[in-house]
């Protein structure tokens, strides 16, 4: 017999069987009409977000890239990624429909049933590099987060067709290649900022050498006001180039203070923050920024960030560059494998996994 709605999951055990392991995940919660929220999913009161503490978008520069190599433009983009370590960029060069398609290809998998969604698992796929999960990290989370996701690393358009869901294979394949112009572009811009002119093979291999792609979804909550969809973090990549839909959800915190920005949603924008690798190579110039996703009691939210990272096995530090002009290191040389691996290992905790880099 089926549990009573009031409180179905009040065992631990219970909701990790239809959550994780059956693969039901949040969607699958949010769709059995829950009164409640279950309590491994409220978090503590100083994660929840203070409506008081929201303030207007205008602190997030739009940036418009229809000429990007304007000196103004360029001028810009460094400036927001010194300053606020974002900004949103519109009239640039991913189509409007590639967009489009790769938002309608996320619902495509959301949409399918657990079980088939759940192959892609951890525990039953073949390959670390897709994987289809909720929460961040359950097993090292006091309180599970409001999101599922399917996450695809980009190894070869191969490796793609062989385990990608064919759902969304293509249209992600295409908004990743579309989207890399526009990464080129930035990192043009970003490291001429640093007075680096040219990105040779092996600079451009340690900048964007490896991607990334979450199709992330966040269902509509009981009690969003005692939850989080993602909690307080920055984002391990150089830069990461998020597409999300009209429903709002993402908040920065404005200057380390106790604000919090809402990046609201502007159709056919992408909006850009530097992570923590391009903070480290720039030796503190350029800033990640902690950012998190609100919870939602009446709509269903999708957001689709592209991660452009160096390669498992680069080494990150002060660009070599800098140091010879005359810079002290702020960061040791780390392997980019091992700051990822202590990144994974702990739920959200903010911007503490930059310390692992620090001298």
């Amino acid at each position: 017999m089926a549990p009573a709605l009031a409180d179905p999951f009040n065992d631990s055990s219970a909701l990790r069987e239809f959550v994780i392991n059956q693969g039901n995940g949040v969607k699958g919660l949010s769709e059995l009409g829950l009164k409640a929220l279950p309590k491994q999913y409220i978090q503590p009161l100083e994660e929840r977000t203070c409506m008081t503490n929201i303030v207007s978008q205008g602190s997030i520069p739009i940036i418009d890239m229809s000429n990007w190599e304007d000196p103004q433009v360029a001028k810009s983009i460094c400036d927001a990624a010194s300053k606020r370590g974002f900004f949103q960029i519109i009239n640039h060069d991913v189509p409007i429909e590639v967009l489009e398609n790769v938002k309608d290809a996320t619902y495509s998998f959301i949409r399918l049933p657990a079980e088939v969604k759940n192959k892609y698992s951890k525990e039953h796929w073949s390959s670390n590099n897709v994987r289809f999960g909720t929460s961040f990290t359950p097993q090292a989370e006091k309180a599970l987060e409001w999101k599922d996701y399917l996450s695809l690393f980009y190894v070869s358009e191969e490796e793609a067709s062989a385990l990608w869901p064919s759902v969304c294979r293509e249209q992600v394949l295409d908004y990743m290649k579309k989207s890399e112009v526009v990464i080129k572009q930035l990192l043009q811009i970003l490291m001429k900022g640093l007075n680096v002119n040219e990105i040779d093979e092996t600079k451009e291999s340690l900048l964007m050498g490896s991607m990334r792609t979450n199709l992330n979804y966040y269902p509509k909550c009981p009690n969003p006001e005692l939850t989080v969809g993602v909690g307080r973090h920055s984002d391990v990549s150089t830069l990461t180039i998020l597409l999300q839909d009209e429903i709002w959800g993402l908040f920065v915190r404005e200057n380390e203070g106790e604000n919090w920005i809402h990046v609201l949603p502007i159709k056919g924008s992408l909006v850009i923050n530097v992570g923590d690798v391009l903070q480290i190579l720039s030796n503190g110039r350029y800033k990640c920024v902690e950012h998190r996703v609100v919870a939602n009691g009446s709509n269903n939210r999708i957001s689709v960030p592209i991660f452009v990272n160096p390669r498992p096995i680069d080494m990150i530090g002060p660009l070599s560059e800098l140091i010879a002009s005359g810079e002290k290191p702020v960061y040791k040389q780390v392997l980019y494998s091992d700051y990822v691996k202590y990144f994974f290992r702990k739920a959200h905790d903010g911007k503490k996994t930059v310390g692992f880099a620090e001298l």
